[in-house]
């Protein structure tokens, strides 16, 4: 195990692994927020009826529906928008908040194409327990859902709802990322914090806040559509149409749900990237 050292750098890898195993602590949070944002304006349940019946289908596994196709989304969209995150600091001005917001836009965009799929997999199979059983898709996992989506609706369908999901990936990176280092700086200039749990925990907690009130509409959006069958709606404008007519308020449907998986995802994976940066991150050159 490598030596604690302020100046070590993550490795490329460290987002993608540390985010999924914070996805695996915030899975059912994640599960109950989905079946809360896809509901109709006739079939709306509380939070509680939802979760009994999450419960009551699957036992205490049912609220890890889904989980397969949740890992591969981090391997893929979160290492992505991470590892270009970080690469292209030493190619902007680090200090400034208006480069690293543009650097996040630029890691949100390649990140976010790149984990539409395992979105849209993740999506379907998180819903499908509270569907009828002659409704459901009953995607084995991740890769059957992947196969399946191919093979039944065309390659199309593993992109469907790009635009809010990489809209909402940009958001995202620039709520957590950038908002994480600008905040980070910001408290270690006023307390003289020194890197550690304390600060890292501090930092993500408002990060997370930031990220969840930014990304919600656009993350409701995501959902309907990619949640909705051949036809249903006639493009990503049917279902924003289909959220404005249930009112304003309708955007942030799941929002609580949404600010306490996003919030603890955010500290956990943040403190976890921290930590695997200090002891196995490497130096720079210039600090050898």
């Amino acid at each position: 195990m490598g030596t604690k050292d302020e100046r070590r750098l993550p490795r490329w890898w460290s987002g993608g692994i540390c985010s999924a195993i914070a996805v695996t602590t915030t899975h059912p949070l994640d599960l109950v927020k989905v079946q809360l944002q896809t509901q109709s304006r006739k079939e709306r349940m509380p939070v509680g009826e939802i979760i009994r019946n999450i419960y009551q289908r699957g036992g205490f596994l049912g609220f890890y529906n889904g989980i397969s196709a949740s890992w591969f989304r981090q391997l893929t969209y979160t290492t992505t928008r991470f590892a270009l995150y970080e690469a292209g600091k030493d190619y902007v001005d680090a200090g400034n908040m208006g480069a690293k917001m543009g650097l996040a836009s630029f890691a949100g965009l390649v990140g976010g194409i790149v984990g539409v799929p395992g979105d849209v997999v993740t999506v379907r199979l998180q819903n499908d327990s509270k569907l009828p059983p002659e409704r459901r898709r009953n995607y084995k996992n991740v890769f059957d859902g992947l196969f399946r989506i191919y093979k039944e609706e065309g390659v199309s369908s593993l992109f469907r709802g790009t635009v809010p999901a990489v809209s909402r990936a940009i958001l995202l990176t620039i709520g957590t990322n950038a908002a994480y280092d600008q905040v980070k700086q910001m408290l270690k200039n006023a307390t003289g914090a020194k890197d550690g749990v304390p600060l890292h925990f501090a930092t993500s907690t408002i990060a997370g806040c930031i990220a969840t009130v930014i990304t919600q509409p656009l993350d409701v959006i995501k959902t309907t559509f990619m949640n909705a069958k051949p036809g249903e709606f006639s493009g990503i404008g049917g279902a924003f149409l289909s959220i404005v007519k249930q009112g304003p308020l309708a955007f942030y449907k799941g929002f609580m749900p949404a600010l306490i998986r996003v919030s603890p995802n955010t500290i956990i994976t943040f403190i976890l990237y921290e930590q695997a940066r200090l002891r196995f991150g490497y130096l720079p050159p210039d600090a050898k």
